[in-house]
């Protein structure tokens, strides 16, 4: 059966594809740590109680209808509140878009500016630009950023890259890697951008910067966030932001996620998303409207969920480094931010106990998940090359009184190779 161009070429997410995989091996019984979908595990980070109320409270009152196209009023001026508050980003009401999570408005973003054949760029590894691109048939302009630049573009990367462009999508804190900009690093990425806009003339289409900073308020240590707009006001006409609830308040099913940004362009967004239909549940944006404005509960939830979150992260970073300094071919990146940790693995080339060569770091995947019952998910699934050694490891779903235990089989499975 033939069907249309998009669906015969489209490929499916392999991080949900990988995440179900191992679900489905665990729901069997297999003893898997699991590490995969960015995801949380309830018990563990629940929602904020404040939020789980007031949520509930909504259903009680039957908000229940259909909730405004653009998002109701009374979340986007939440929204903007706390954007206001928490980042000093200071957007109205009519410059902000609600929707079902970030997903429809990143799809909606790249709907309303790009066209086919368009000039999008983005770094690898990163999240489903490979696919959005794929999406309206966009030209890929694919940066590969490097280890030593801890897998954000630069600059420099970007420069050779930048003419002509309709669309350039950035993530900080990243997915996959939970690293972050520099101020130095994104004030030079403004900077060429602003100096590409002022070079196109009038009538122009400009090119735009999605900012996906779906973990901004999950930084650890020194680590600070950096935008667009805050570094170089004159960035705000051409910067449109993702951003939700989802990691930030381990709520990833409660699905209301919001971008902020020229208005202009929202309204496309806003009349694209009008015909899928991907609005936040009513209760969920009633619910909301209300908790972002308990400014002590929030960040009485954020001190503790960033403890949690970060214990953990360096703990099996630790872990890891202490296999490299014993010899293994391991690495880790230091924890920045978000709920990841970037680790390497390269065992491609060595001989398990029964004599077979791991030749490819697909062969790599499935001997840590047959033999150190570790499921990762690898770059290349973030469209990094087939080749990297390099891995996301997820948290949202760790027990701290396992993460010993996981070391400890990783470990016995490394020494069994030769």
């Amino acid at each position: 059966m033939k069907l249309s161009h998009l669906s015969e070429t489209l490929i499916g997410s392999e991080i949900v594809k990988l995440g179900g995989e191992i679900k489905e091996r665990i729901r069997k019984g297999d003893r898997i740590y699991n590490f995969t979908v960015g995801d949380f595990d309830p018990s563990i980070f629940p929602i904020p109680k404040e939020l789980e109320n007031e949520i509930v409270e909504a259903y009680r009152k039957h908000f229940t209808n259909y909730p405004a196209g653009e998002g109701n009023l009374d979340l986007r001026e939440a929204i903007s509140a706390y954007a206001k508050e928490f980042q000093g980003l200071d957007y109205d009401v009519n410059e902000i878009l609600v929707s079902c999570g970030g997903r429809p408005l990143i799809y909606a973003l790249y709907r309303a500016v790009c066209n086919h054949g368009d000039k999008i760029i983005y770094a690898v590894p990163s999240w489903n630009n490979n696919h959005y691109t794929h999406f309206v048939n966009g030209e890929h302009v694919v940066i590969e950023a490097k280890a030593e630049d801890n897998f954000m573009p630069t600059a420099d990367d970007l420069a050779p890259h930048i003419k002509g462009a309709a669309l350039l999508a950035l993530c900080s804190p990243q997915n996959p890697t939970g690293t972050t900009f520099r101020k130095e690093q994104l004030q030079a990425i403004c900077n060429m951008v602003l100096e590409e806009n002022k070079s196109r003339g009038e009538g122009e289409k400009k090119l735009y910067v999605m900012y996906d900073q779906m973990y901004w308020q999950l930084t650890y240590g020194d680590i600070k966030h950096y935008d667009p707009v805050l570094l170089n006001p004159e960035m705000r006409p051409y910067t449109i932001y993702i951003d939700a609830v989802s990691k930030v308040f381990a709520a990833t099913g409660v699905r209301v996620g919001w971008s902020f940004g020229p208005a202009p362009v929202l309204n496309k967004m806003k009349a694209i998303l009008s015909h899928v239909g991907a609005w936040a549940p009513m209760p969920e944006q009633k619910g909301l409207a209300v908790y972002l404005k308990q400014t002590k509960a929030i960040q009485n939830y954020l001190t503790h969920f960033k403890v949690e979150v970060e214990e953990r992260l360096r703990s099996i970073y630790k872990g890891f480094i202490q296999l490299k300094e014993e010899g293994f071919s391991v690495d880790a990146v230091s924890p920045e931010a978000a709920i990841y940790l970037t680790i390497k693995i390269d065992l491609t080339g060595k001989k398990t106990a029964d004599g077979t060569v791991l030749q490819n770091q697909g062969d790599v995947t499935a001997y840590l998940l047959e033999y150190a019952k570790l499921a990762v998910v690898p770059f290349y699934a973030f469209g990094a090359p087939k080749s990297s050694p390099w891995y996301r490891l997820s948290v949202g779903t760790c027990k701290k009184e396992e993460i010993e235990e996981m070391l400890s089989k990783l470990k016995a499975a490394l020494v069994q190779l030769h």
